[in-house]
């Protein structure tokens, strides 16, 4: 700590060191927050898989599919149900990859486990998921490979920056300056 000419400790000096160490921590928080955010894509995928593995045992805990019909009316035919898998495996993954490139924090992983969860759900009220398990299953590693790269390569990158700007703390003792 620095002091003036009458032994009192310099005000000035204070207020800027402890503005570093709040950036300091701040940026380390940001770094714990990223790694845990780059694993989201996994654990997603692997949401998927054990909604997969219920799915290929016909959905033992849900109804029976002509309680279902009986209750709620006939579901949509599975070629129906195709084409809407196709429409949207496509624009899931151009959506993924735009937010990509426009660098985007998006954490939708689990929103596709969903609406994936869906079509399945579909296709075993409509008595066709024997036929289609492989096409949902297929559609959703796609659409999850992409999503999880997605948020690995965004978290990769962030990491990259806040690295930089720690080091520069320590290097200099100062907070680094605003990006741009």
């Amino acid at each position: 700590m620095t002091q003036t000419i009458d032994n009192q400790p310099a005000t000035g000096m204070a207020p800027q060191q402890s503005q570093v160490e709040l950036v300091e921590q701040q940026l380390r928080a940001d770094v714990k927050h990223l790694n845990r955010f780059s694993s989201r894509g996994l654990w997603a995928f692997s949401l998927f898989i054990l909604v997969c593995l219920t799915a290929w045992r016909d959905f033992p805990m849900l109804p029976l599919p002509d309680t279902v019909i009986a209750a709620l009316g006939p579901p949509p035919p599975a070629h129906i149900i195709s084409i809407v898998l196709l429409f949207y495996t496509f624009s899931a993954i151009i959506l993924s990859l735009s937010r990509m490139t426009a660098g985007i924090e998006h954490k939708s992983s689990f929103c596709h486990v969903g609406y994936l969860t869906g079509f399945l759900l579909f296709y075993h009220f409509a008595k066709a998921l024997d036929d289609n398990f492989w096409a949902v299953f297929g559609a959703g590693t796609t659409i999850l490979a992409v999503e999880s790269y997605r948020i690995w390569s965004f978290c990769r990158d962030a990491l990259s920056r806040k690295a930089e700007q720690l080091e520069f703390i320590q290097r200099t003792g100062r907070v680094p300056p605003e990006e741009d």
